[in-house]
């Protein structure tokens, strides 16, 4: 089982979830841009034996606070992690990354070879192929604000995640949601995302190809077959740029490749990342 705790970060707080033995080698888990820590409990769990897991929901996203400033940049939720890793002394953690907490990981990791162990960057790269962006920005922008039901927002959720199976789905829908004073739930990530698609202001000029060259550490690089966000060309582009990254598509996933795929990419993370 997990603990929940919170950890004040330059003024703001944090929650996030750890499971294992606080001795054990640490991993750090981060999500996607719609996610949040629970996300990661299947693969928490299945780690847990070995490492102290710890899986953080990142500003704006779960049960950490919003950016007071709508500050969602990649090179800021590094310095995030970067702040996390020091308020923790967790050293050289192990860091998976799925989506944007992917490309956050390459960030802290570029700027901080030194200081990552090894590295799972899970469907996304420095560039983001444009018709997965537009899918993404389409779904966030066009998303509900209120939902009366949680069956309802099951619904919703259903039609963006075919693969999941029920059980999935609905831990991450549940775990998702807050309940609103008068009846009703909305999302916990924060609205300032999803309003900054819609007004055409969702920005992030941060160039990762350096960041990527400088990773130092083994990295496994985990591809959807089927996805529209980390493009084949993009993929081959990131081995040619980074001889320290090995590069597996996992069959009959797209983008949420440990949702759709769960055993497989369990299987995965826990192979590269050794003892």
């Amino acid at each position: 089982m997990h603990t929940d705790r919170t950890v004040t970060l330059h003024g703001q707080r944090f929650h996030y979830t750890e499971w294992g033995d606080a001795a054990a080698p640490p991993v750090v888990m981060l999500h996607g841009v719609t996610g949040h820590a629970r996300t990661w409990d299947g693969e928490a769990r299945a780690l847990s034996g070995r490492y102290r897991v710890l899986a953080l929901d990142q500003r704006g996203h779960g049960d950490s606070d919003p950016a007071p400033d709508g500050d969602y940049t990649t090179g800021t939720l590094a310095e995030d992690l970067g702040a996390f890793c020091e308020a923790l002394a967790l050293g050289r953690p192990r860091l998976l990354g799925l989506s944007m907490g992917g490309r956050v990981a390459i960030a802290y990791a570029g700027r901080q070879p030194a200081r990552v162990e090894r590295l799972v960057v899970v469907d996304i790269g420095p560039e983001i192929a444009p018709a997965g962006r537009a899918r993404v920005g389409q779904m966030m922008g066009q998303a509900p604000e209120r939902f009366a039901t949680v069956a309802e927002a099951l619904a919703y959720q259903r039609a963006n995640n075919p693969r999941y199976t029920d059980a999935l789905l609905r831990h991450r829908v549940e775990h998702g949601l807050r309940a609103l004073p008068d009846g009703g739930f909305a999302w916990k990530y924060d609205r300032a995302l999803r309003d900054a698609v819609r007004a055409g202001r969702w920005r992030d000029t941060i160039d990762l190809w350096p960041l990527w060259r400088a990773v130092a550490c083994p990295t496994l690089l985990v591809r959807g077959a089927d996805s529209d966000i980390l493009s084949p060309e993009i993929a081959k582009r990131m081995l040619e740029e980074n001889p320290r990254a090995t590069l597996v598509e996992v069959p009959g996933a797209g983008h949420t490749v440990p949702g759709d795929q769960p055993a497989a990419f369990q299987a995965l993370v826990a192979e590269f990342l050794g003892a």
